[in-house]
């Protein structure tokens, strides 16, 4: 049970690296601005559907889906990372895309096993840092 843990804690370390190191290095062009939070949300949505729907397996086919389209969501910028991203950060952001399923198939083993607390805290972190990530680069951060 504990192994499930592992994957939200390496989406912790690789999304705070990426955040705190590459993107306040070389700041965020509009598009990420909007497009960051909005990743941020997918994920929101799915761990808020586990608080709100019991699991169930007619629950857990439209969790598949969600979880698909998060998975599938995020990966929409890599089109334009390559124009303004180093080939450090995008090796991070390879990292994420690998990490993102199985922070959503680890999610669905604590869904089902009534792990409400944990999903809670999760659901909490995600909203702290799409605010952070809404305030901070369209209201706070100044391109230089």
């Amino acid at each position: 049970m504990m192994l499930l843990y592992i994957p939200f804690l390496i989406q912790i370390l690789v999304i705070g690296f990426d955040e705190f190191y590459f993107h306040w290095k070389r700041g965020l062009p509009r598009w990420e601005r909007i497009g960051h939070p909005l990743d941020t949300l997918t994920i929101i949505a799915v761990f808020g559907y586990t608080l709100i729907f019991p699991f169930s397996a007619k629950a857990l086919t439209l969790y598949i889906i969600l979880a698909t389209c998060s998975a599938i969501f995020v990966t929409k910028d890599e089109f334009v990372h390559k124009e303004c991203c180093p080939a450090k950060e995008q090796w991070l952001h390879a990292l994420l895309f690998l990490n993102h399923p199985l922070v959503l198939i680890a999610t669905a083993f604590l869904w089902s096993k009534g792990e409400t607390l944990f999903l809670g805290t999760q659901i909490v972190a995600a909203s702290l840092f799409c605010f952070y990530q809404l305030i901070y680069w369209n209201f706070i951060w100044k391109k230089q």
